[in-house]
Parts: C-alpha cells; sequence; structure tokens
C-alpha cells in the first residue's frame, strides 16, 4: 500500500461496481501507524465505504469489534502479542458470517494455508493498489475470494503438492470423521456437541481421540491435516 492512499480517493467520484443500499463496513488491524490510518483515509474517504474501527492489535480489536461489527475486516498476520491467524480463529468462532481478508507482506505457503485454513476469505498483500483493494472489499461481500495475483498462483500450486498418500488412512472411526467435519465447516466444541446431541465432555474425549490418531497437538492443526489429507468430504 501506498503510504498516503488518499491520493487515490478520487475513486469516490467513480465507485467501484454498483450501486450498494448501504456503505460496506470495514475495520483495520495493522500495528504500524502510517499503513493503517492510510488504509483508514483511503476507506472513509471513498464513497460507499465506511470504516467502523481501525485497531494496533488481535487483542484490541476483540476487545470492542462486536459493539459495532463491520461487514469485513483487514488483518495484517504479523501483529504484536496474538497473531492475524489466531485471531481469525477467534473471530469467525465468535462471529461467523464476518469476512477477514489478510492484508500482509508474507507470502509463504504456510502462513497463505494457515489463514484459509482459519477462515480468511481472501489474501492480499500490502503492496495492492488501493482501487484494487477497494475492489476486492466489494468481491469479499459479494461471495468471493479476493487473492494477490501471486497469492492465487501460491493457492493453485500449494493445492497441487498436497495430495496425500494413495492410502493415507488414520484409523478414524465414523464417529470420529463427523466430528472432525463439524470442525472443518467451522463448528467449535460447544456447537458440534449440539449438533450431536452429546455432551461437550464427550466432545472433549472424542478429539483427543482424534488428535492422538493424527498426531496432532490443537483444533487448528486437526483441521488443517483433514484438509490436506482430504480426511472428510
Amino acid at each position: 500500500m501506498p503510504e498516503d492512499p488518499r491520493s487515490t480517493t478520487s475513486a469516490s467520484t467513480a465507485p467501484i461496481g454498483t450501486p450498494r443500499p448501504s456503505p460496506i463496513k470495514v475495520a483495520i488491524v495493522e500495528d504500524l501507524r502510517d499503513i493503517r490510518e492510510g488504509l483508514a483515509a483511503l476507506i472513509q474517504g471513498t464513497e460507499g465505504y465506511q470504516c467502523r474501527g481501525s485497531f494496533r492489535s488481535m487483542e484490541e480489536a476483540l476487545e470492542v469489534i462486536d459493539r459495532d461489527l463491520p461487514d469485513v475486516a483487514l488483518m495484517d498476520i504479523g501483529l504484536p502479542g496474538m497473531s492475524g491467524i489466531e485471531g481469525i480463529r477467534i473471530l469467525k468462532e465468535r462471529h461467523p458470517s464476518l469476512l477477514l481478508i489478510m492484508l500482509t507482506v508474507y507470502n509463504d505457503d504456510e502462513r497463505i494455508f494457515d489463514a484459509l485454513c482459519a477462515g480468511a476469505c481472501g489474501y492480499l498483500l500490502k503492496n495492492t493498489p488501493p482501487v484494487r483493494l477497494l475492489a476486492s472489499l466489494e468481491e469479499a461481500v459479494a461471495g468471493g475470494s479476493p487473492m494477490s495475483p501471486e497469492i492465487a498462483r501460491r493457492v493453485v500450486t500449494l493445492f497441487r503438492e498436497i495430495r496425500p498418500p494413495e492410502k493415507a488412512d488414520y484409523q478414524l472411526t465414523p464417529h470420529e470423521t463427523r466430528l472432525l467435519k463439524l470442525l472443518v465447516e467451522g463448528h467449535n466444541y460447544k456447537t458440534a456437541a449440539k449438533e450431536l446431541t452429546v455432551s461437550v465432555n464427550t466432545i472433549s474425549f472424542h478429539m483427543r481421540r482424534i488428535y492422538d490418531k493424527l498426531q496432532v497437538h490443537s483444533k487448528s492443526e486437526a483441521v488443517s491435516k483433514a484438509l490436506r489429507h482430504r480426511l472428510v468430504r
């Protein structure tokens, strides 16, 4: 992003896409002040968009973002304290409809995959031109998954390379597979327990067995492995 993207706010005289009945509400989580303030100025100064909060850290955002929930949050990954990826997991559990787009300098496979598995609907690099950034917000609200071109290429390559072994078998029971599928779909222990009509303690018991079989140590690792090895459909 340019240091002062306000020079591009002529987009307000030529709105991105078709007119909307209400502005796209955007929150920003970015620790670098110049970038944070530049993004806020771009969004607030463009017709059809509103900046509903800018935060220096995930901890700060998590404290107040639900008081004025945006449509989309633009989030950095490398933040002081909690990372943006961990923040995505928490926000998606609290607000499943909230759209989360990574805006970062990181373009390595591991962070891209982890962010998308955690619940990000898009992944943009910080060199994204302002007009493209605004279009990406609109694309996300319309149901799309905006990505920088180089990120989209890496995603295609990544998914070609993560084919599981022909006979990948972790000996999951049908019940464990069903539970794992619920987690992949975004459920937490409480909502999975309700879906399966069992107690949260029962879910915890089965999750420990799943962790042992998959050789993982967390829900996010289990979901990532399920997706990589196509353990659920």
